[in-house]
This record gives C-alpha cells, structure tokens and sequence, in this order.
C-alpha cells in the first residue's frame, strides 16, 4: 500500500441506550478492524447513545468532549495505532437538548469534531425536538497517512452542499456516520446519494450505518467513480476498504469536474 492510501473500517453496530455497552462494542469492533489491517476505524451515528424515539433520556446521557466516551475512543486509538471516527451525544448549551456530534480520535485526543447542522424534521422525525444544530463554520478535516478526510452526518447526505464544502476544502473523501432510518425506499436514496456525492465531487464516500430494524445497513466505501468497494449488508457487520488518494487523482484527471464548476456555496 502507497504511502498516502489508507485501509478504512466501516463498522455496522446498533448503539443501546447502555453507554457501557456501547463502549464495549467499539473497543471490540475497534480490535476487529485493527487485526484487519485497518488505520482509519468509522461508527455510525448516536455510537456514544442511542434510543428510539428520541426522548427526553438524550439530554441526562450526554457527555462532554472530555467525558467516559472520548476517553474510551482515545485510549483505543492508542492502544491499536487507529484513527477513530464516531457520533457523541454531545451536551449542549440549551437546557433539555443535545448536540449531534461526530468525533474523530487519535491516541493524542481529538482531532476533529463535526456538529449536525441538516437535523431530521423529515419523513414523520422531528430531530430538531431534542437536537441543538451546529453552527454553519469551517469544514471539519482530519488527515490520516497523506489522505485528507471530511466530517458529515447523516441527512447532511441530502445537502450536495456540504459535500461540496469539504471537496473544496481539500478532502479526498466524506466520512458520513448515520442513522439513517428505514422506510420506503430508503434504502435506495441512501446508496443513491453516497454514490452521488462521491461522483460528483470525485471523493470516496466512507458510510457507517445502524443496522436493521431500525436503520437501513449497508455500510460501504464508495470510490470517487461511485464504486462500492467494500459494503456490509442489512445484518451488523464491517467492511474494510482501501481509501487511496492517487485514485481521486486520476479520477480528477479525466474528470476536472471541482475545476469545471462556476458556482461557489454561501452559507444561508
């Protein structure tokens, strides 16, 4: 493997409403992934706490960046020499709300964290009853062996914009934890808009999902042609794939399509 080519986990597990649990699932699928050759390990969203409906319960489990599942993802991190993506429940600044947040983790503490700013009022959801959104800023980037990766989450997928933001910014693929939920033909937009934000700003797309019942599954490392490299299926699981930044090059060669565009995004 090349030096700026990156072996990434995508790792499918249902996070409980039992923040210990949920720790215990990362650090064995984090153990996984490493034995797997892995340096860049993905949850999906709500890792940290996870209850269907949201409820009340989100705002009395929140953590801190310092707190219990930080701590867990940084001592992993240093313990398997990885890189770790996953989403927090974040305590927030308003009383009775949280902060969807995703953290990336090395063994030196964090280096990126991304707040939600598209929350789920869509399909029947009302995220915006429970979640604080995260203010409009700079891109939230990370880098791991030369490879330059991006931070988003779940519905943000239906944003191009967002995507956009990062491929400007530099980034040689989307990391996307979600959960993201289930319903008719759902499963169908989620690997369509993977595929598309990859194509379209010629980027990996890297997805953790929830698996089923309540998510959709299909975790997967989509290439900058909108290949699916590595992908699990509706069961929990993970994936491996290789992230190489000398294919978003030659992509881009032939494909100029960042260079070829007149428009620029402005924040609303």
């Amino acid at each position: 493997m090349s030096e700026t080519a990156v072996a990434v986990a995508v790792c499918q597990f249902a996070p409980t409403a039992s923040r210990e649990e949920n720790r215990d699932a990362v650090a064995s699928l984090t153990a996984d992934a490493a034995s797997r050759g892995a340096k860049l390990v993905v949850f999906p969203e709500y890792a940290s706490y996870f209850v269907d409906p949201l409820d009340d319960t989100l705002a009395a489990q929140a953590e801190a960046l310092d707190g219990d599942f930080v701590a867990t993802l940084t001592a992993l991190a240093g313990e398997f020499a990885v890189v770790i993506v996953a989403g927090l429940v974040e305590r927030a600044s308003s009383e009775g709300r949280v902060r969807n947040a995703v953290v990336a983790v090395d063994a030196g503490g964090v280096l990126a964290v991304y707040r939600k700013q598209h929350l789920y009022d869509a399909f029947g959801q009302t995220e915006s009853d429970w979640i604080e959104p995260g203010e409009l800023g700079e891109p939230a980037l990370f880098e791991v062996a030369g490879v330059r990766f991006g931070l988003m989450t779940c519905y943000d997928l239906r944003f191009p914009e967002v995507a956009r933001l990062l491929a400007v910014a530099g980034v040689d693929a989307l990391v996307v934890p979600a959960e993201w939920v289930r319903g008719p033909l759902k499963e169908h937009h989620w690997t369509t808009l993977l595929a598309a934000r990859a194509i379209e700003n010629t980027v990996y797309a890297v997805a953790a999902d929830h698996p089923t019942p309540i998510g959709v599954g299909h975790s997967q490392i989509v290439d900058p042609q909108g290949v699916v490299v590595a992908g699990v299926g509706t069961a929990p699981g993970m994936a491996v794939g290789v992230v190489e930044r000398s294919a978003v090059e030659r992509v881009r060669e032939v494909n100029p399509a960042l260079r070829l565009r007149r428009y620029d995004v402005i924040p609303r």
